[in-house]
């Protein structure tokens, strides 16, 4: 349950070391927040790791969100304004240096495969607490059900979306995504911390509807797309033998994992006795949602190392707590069960990414937070032209977060050249102040 072994095989540390991202599609907003990320990762420092980048901008968006949760823990209650406006600008930090990490890997030629794990990772957590800051936003708390809707869909989304790379291999992006979706959120933030909670509970002329259903019924419109994109790719056949997975297994295999993780959520908030659900809705979403971004992560690693998916993993004795307890006629009180499904599930899933992450580590022979930048001052002469240049064709957040898989070897001078030459033709009379 809590190993101290190794998790990886070797021969999955072997197919992890010769991973390669692959990605396809252009979001909406590429156009716009690309040049921002160029001339902003020329500002950091060169000795700043990506993956203190991706982590660092986390505990950000999570510290907001908390402050949001603490406010309003069952989603009906008012929150300060201030406490809006910095969950919208902590979110906005989280995405900017999650988009820029894969930027600043390849500037300062320190890519590797546990940079895409890594960040993949971070948004598997991110996602929860975004949706969650949304709901309390607009008081969704007042329709329960709803809440959990909206919460259990961009889990259940964002383990969908590497479900169909497990089986065909490419991360398929679509022209409103993650980076899309953010800035609708940071708007929602923002009209909250200027407006104040209660303009969302203004009903709409001749519709008669809250205006807090809007964004919800707009993000179920976004969502459906996304599913039919997803699930489309899923069925067309995988990129292994015979149309399977990457990994050679059947194209539904990730669809075990994520119904034990949905299912028992919805059976034991229907049949609570004592409506914990309704009594402590974020508590609740983030028990489960610790579940939903483990069963994310090893899904991930399927597809990063070509492995065949675990179907039980033992995150899924946190959920059981409060099933098992039901079962025994609430034997114990359901709110101290939920507490001990929500603190099991969280180490749980911190001690699986240790343990992958130091393990790669060790393999690979890197540091996880720390990098030892390879910059040669002969690498900036204009005569170093490569063809292809990089920034522009990395896509959103999820893909500029991955894009340091474009080589295995940390530093190799490839990724030096690319960049500065990108760098050159964007900002050609600062890049010698810049290094110096």
């Amino acid at each position: 349950m809590f190993l101290t072994k190794d998790i990886l095989s070797p021969i999955q540390l072997k197919r992890l070391t010769d991973h390669q991202y692959c990605y396809t599609g252009r979001t909406l907003l590429d156009p716009i927040v690309q040049p921002f990320w160029n001339w902003l990762v020329l500002k950091l420092p060169l000795w700043l790791a990506p993956n203190l980048m991706t982590i660092g901008g986390l505990f950000i968006n999570i510290f907001t969100s908390l402050i949001l949760i603490c406010y309003s823990p069952d989603g009906t209650q008012e929150a300060p304004r201030w406490a809006f406006l910095f969950c919208a600008v902590g979110l906005f930090i989280y995405q900017t240096l999650d988009a820029c990490d894969g930027k600043q890997a390849r500037r300062t030629g320190s890519s590797s495969p546990l940079g895409e794990l890594f960040d993949h990772g971070c948004d598997s957590l991110s996602t929860i607490f975004v949706a969650l800051s949304v709901c309390i936003a607009v008081q969704l708390g007042t329709y329960p059900s709803w809440m959990f809707f909206q919460c259990f869909i961009a889990m259940s989304l964002f383990y969908i979306a590497h479900w169909q790379v497990y089986v065909s291999g490419i991360l398929k992006f679509g022209r409103f995504d993650v980076t899309e979706a953010q800035y609708v959120v940071m708007f929602i933030h923002l009209i909250t911390a200027v407006c104040g909670q209660s303009i969302w509970s203004i009903r709409i002329p001749s519709v008669y509807i809250e205006m807090k259903l809007v964004p919800i019924f707009a993000g179920i419109v976004a969502a459906s797309f996304a599913f039919y994109s997803n699930f489309t790719s899923i069925f067309t056949g995988g990129a292994g033998k015979n149309g399977s997975t990457v990994a050679g297994t059947s194209i539904l295999s990730p669809f075990t994992p994520l119904a034990l993780a949905v299912v028992p959520a919805f059976i034991i908030y229907q049949k609570s006795t004592v409506n914990i659900y309704e009594h402590h809705p974020c508590l609740y979403i983030l028990a489960f949602a610790m579940v939903a971004s483990k069963i994310t992560n090893k899904l991930v690693v399927a597809h990063m190392t070509k492995s065949e998916i675990d179907y039980l993993d033992s995150v899924f004795v946190g959920p059981g707590m409060l099933f098992l307890n039901q079962y025994f006629d609430t034997f114990i009180n359901e709110y101290v069960v939920l507490w001990l499904c929500m603190v099991y599930s969280t180490a749980n899933l911190l001690h699986y990414c240790t343990i992958v992450c130091l393990q790669i580590c060790n393999h690979m022979h890197i540091r996880l937070f720390v990098i030892t930048p390879h910059i040669v001052a002969g690498d900036f002469s204009r005569d170093s032209a490569v063809s292809a240049p990089l920034l522009q064709n990395i896509s959103n957040d999820a893909s500029s977060e991955t894009s340091d898989i474009l080589s295995n070897v940390p530093s190799s001078a490839s990724y030096q050249h690319s960049f500065l030459e990108e760098v050159i033709s964007h900002n050609a009379d600062k890049l010698d102040d810049e290094i110096l």
